[in-house]
């Protein structure tokens, strides 16, 4: 089952980082990943969330431009060069990665980041094929 990064498009303003995560909270919803920049205007703020089809509704209620988007989470080791373990099948296979954030909870010996691909079935195939783990939707509720 797919991961579904849920991004939303906020002013680079003081407060709105704080207004997303407010909602969220009230909701209770748990912010498992984020990445926020705010070199892009507006600021893209991309989470993986306990439930994202909530979030998505919540958020948009509130007034926010909110997309989704479907990601990848994997496994890479905990060691110095780990993570090339991911990125080179993905440059063999000409797949660029346009956004990459950590997850917030290790899992033993191995950090989980979650990828966003310009094209998500090659991405999955590949790493299928160069035994990277990857992670389902059970990470909602890690």
């Amino acid at each position: 089952m797919p991961i579904t990064q849920v991004s939303v498009s906020v002013a680079n303003s003081p407060g709105k980082l704080n207004e997303i995560c407010d909602i969220l909270e009230k909701e209770q919803i748990n912010i498992k990943a984020i990445m926020a920049s705010s070199v892009m205007n507006p600021v893209q703020v991309h989470m993986i969330v306990s439930d994202p089809a909530k979030a998505e509704t919540v958020l948009r209620a509130s007034g926010l431009n909110v997309s989704t988007r479907e990601v990848i989470a994997v496994a890479t080791p905990d060691h110095p060069g780990g993570l090339n373990a991911v990125l080179r099948p993905l440059i063999e296979s000409s797949v660029n990665v346009e956004t990459l954030y950590p997850f917030i909870n290790l899992r033993g010996e191995e950090a989980i980041v979650i990828i966003e691909v310009d094209k998500i079935n090659e991405a999955k195939e590949v790493l299928k094929k160069h035994w990277v783990k990857t992670y389902s939707t059970e990470i909602y509720k890690s």
